[in-house]
């Protein structure tokens, strides 16, 4: 389930559809949780799927800890990727904003974070990355997690309209990690080895 404040809207030629914020959505913010609707593939129920299907997936999907393929069924399947993300996946299979989005500002992921197959050149956005790598989770994962506390540790104080879309015992758990009572589970925690061949 996406953040409410969000619509799918048409980029640029490049890059297609993306995902542009409707209203101001502050730091600390959950703007997707996985839910009911989602569907989640096996790896060998991917591999019994027309080509047609494969791409879509390819397209569509990222990867979870088991190496199963995510397919949101809302608009969050249009985020698009940055290397200067203003949100992110965490081990608590929902994303946050890592930083303020303003009304009409694109969403955006990392996709480094979503174990990806193969490795691409995305647009250069003048960063010092300019190729997402099927491992770069394993990489970044440091200064990754260090934005998503710094994100988490603000997650009491701001609107969250997907509240309802998270259990109990896991908001409990946020706002231990927001009160420094407990430690934050690592973003390497959704990370997927292949296994080797």
């Amino acid at each position: 389930m996406i953040h409410p404040d969000t619509k799918l809207h048409f980029i640029n030629d490049e890059l297609g559809y993306g995902v542009v914020a409707t209203g101001f959505i502050p730091k600390g913010t959950v703007t997707w949780v996985l839910d009911k609707l989602d569907r989640v593939f096996l790896p060998l129920e991917i591999e019994e799927f027309p080509k047609e299907f494969v791409d879509a997936v390819s397209k569509y999907c990222f990867r979870n800890s088991t190496g199963s393929y995510v397919l949101c069924w809302d608009n969050t399947k249009f985020v698009n990727h940055s290397f200067n993300p203003n949100c992110m996946i965490t081990a608590f299979d929902f994303e946050i904003s890592i930083r303020d989005i303003k009304a009409g500002e694109q969403i955006t992921n990392d996709y480094g974070c979503f174990n990806i197959i193969r490795s691409f050149r995305p647009n250069d956005e003048g960063k010092r990355r300019k190729i997402v790598y099927p491992d770069d989770l394993a990489k970044y994962y440091q200064a990754w997690d260090k934005k998503l506390l710094s994100a988490l540790k603000k997650i009491k104080n701001v609107d969250q309209p997907l509240f309802e879309f998270i259990s109990v015992d896991l908001w409990d758990k946020c706002c231990r990690i927001a009160n420094g009572k407990e430690e934050m589970v690592s973003i390497l925690n959704c990370y997927y080895k292949d296994p080797v061949e």
